[in-house]
């Protein structure tokens, strides 16, 4: 949720907004016996749907939650009224490190990612703008790694195999109005998928946002706040 916490209060100014954490990520509840694969994710989302809102929904993912988002969408279509994608993964396939999850280079691969010079590292290259990658952004971008076993549930959903490539043929059966937003600066993922995604799914519109990385509804709230409200008109 604290990914949102510069654009939620800007959206939710002038619509009913939710921001939820995906299961085994945030502060979600990584409890025993609970799977942690983009099947139970979307299964948990869509229970979330279900009680709480149950009714069509402009869906909104950035970065891995833009796979997530574009797999909820295939699968309940009839939820998703239109669809917003900031910067998504989803061309790619899932990580390498999947191989690796053993012990004990599971828990060291975890630990890798705890280590604070590493996600500095991954905060500045995140940002255009680097004066951004502030003390107070690692500490909102490192505090569930606080949550209890969050390291079992990131090692499971990578054994999981994360989220495969989407292919051209499931891309083209997005039929709803798509607005891919994309930082012109994006050192994470690159340009060049927003193209991609642009050709692919049939109603997608493509916005650069200016002067941004990687996380624009970070960087560039506003604008990027304006671009989602136009799509909710």
């Amino acid at each position: 949720m604290y990914e949102y916490r510069r654009l939620l209060p800007l959206l939710a100014a002038q619509n009913e907004t939710w921001a939820v954490d995906l299961l085994g990520f945030g502060f979600s509840d990584r409890l025993a016996g609970i799977k942690f694969n983009p099947h139970d994710i979307k299964t948990h989302l869509h229970c979330f749907w279900k009680e709480l809102i149950n009714r069509p929904i402009i869906l909104v993912g950035a970065s891995m939650g833009g796979a997530a988002a574009i797999d909820f969408a295939l699968t309940y279509p009839e939820i998703v009224e239109k669809l917003v994608l900031i910067d998504s993964a989803g061309l790619t396939g899932g990580s390498p490190a999947s191989k690796l999850m053993f012990p004990p280079l599971d828990y060291l691969a975890t630990e890798f990612l705890r280590n604070r010079k590493i996600r500095q590292s991954i905060s500045r290259t995140a940002y255009k703008n680097k004066q951004l990658a502030t003390e107070d952004a690692l500490h909102c971008g490192a505090l569930h790694l606080e949550m209890p076993n969050w390291n079992k549930a990131l090692i499971a959903f990578t054994k999981s195999g994360g989220y495969q490539p989407f292919k051209a043929n499931q891309l083209e059966e997005i039929k709803q109005e798509t607005l891919i937003l994309w930082g012109d600066n994006d050192k994470i993922l690159g340009t060049k998928d927003a193209h991609k995604f642009e050709r692919a799914i049939p109603n997608a519109t493509l916005t650069w946002i200016k002067d941004s990385g990687h996380v624009p509804h970070l960087e560039q709230p506003q604008a990027t706040a304006k671009e989602i409200l136009v799509v909710g008109c």
